[in-house]
């Protein structure tokens, strides 16, 4: 079927934004569903359980920020995908988009086709797609450190650490070759799809907050070259 049938949920507070979006995603094979306010998203959501979730930032009431930072805490969406869209273009708002737990960020206006190209793009990026060093059951150890890729669960002794789909690829990226330096661009490409622009602080915002999770010394840096994970 088209797109799997992905189901896609658009949170913004102009109905003609809905409206635009929801007509030309659900023509182009999504499965979609609306919500104007971060409250209601985030009811919709639980029931819902979309595949990806559009996120406009400046709402009434809670904002988009905030409303990542709950939908984040909710168990059953840890592997639903989070997009920003907002007509703000500061690094502030990128970084802290990207905080409270967002996969992509893409900017106002967009051309519905140009924002069903890019949520394919990431819906393609599921776990596995890229070369891993496999352990039985998909279960990766490395020292007090566990990766589920089946359950998409990490974690460090008997403490279950929640991360985001990108936080989740970028640490399995980095463990599955422990003591290998990557270079930022091979993490882009393992971990970020081609042709998708991220900021320049994309990595490292992800990488403070894996450390800050993880609460482990473990991944390192590289100036100037990248980053490993040192067993």
């Amino acid at each position: 079927m088209a797109n799997e049938n992905y189901k896609v949920l658009i949170v913004d507070d102009e109905e003609d934004i809905l409206e635009f979006l929801s007509y030309s995603l659900t023509k182009d094979g999504f499965i979609t569903k609306t919500a104007k306010t971060g409250y209601e998203a985030i009811n919709i959501a639980k029931d819902f359980i979309p595949d990806v979730i559009v996120l406009d930032v400046m709402m009434p009431g809670i904002d988009g920020i905030e409303t990542c930072t709950e939908l984040r805490a909710i168990e059953e969406l840890h592997n639903t995908m989070i997009i920003f869209l907002t007509a703000r273009n500061e690094d502030y708002s990128q970084i802290a988009g990207f905080d409270a737990g967002a996969d992509d960020y893409v900017s106002k206006p967009i051309k519905p086709k140009v924002l069903s190209s890019r949520l394919k793009a990431l819906l393609r990026r599921k776990p596995g797609t890229y070369s891993k060093q496999e352990t039985s059951d998909n279960i990766l150890v490395r020292n007090d450190l566990t990766i589920d890729r089946e359950k998409y669960i990490v974690f460090v002794q008997d403490r279950e650490i929640l991360l985001s789909k990108k936080e989740f690829e970028l640490l399995y990226f980095l463990a599955s070759k422990p003591n290998k330096v990557f270079s930022r661009d091979e993490i882009y490409s393992a971990v970020w799809e081609d042709g998708i622009i991220v900021g320049e602080r994309t990595i490292d915002v992800h990488i403070r907050k894996l450390r800050d999770k993880l609460k482990i010394d473990n991944i390192k840096t590289y100036k100037g070259v990248g980053y490993k994970y040192e067993e």
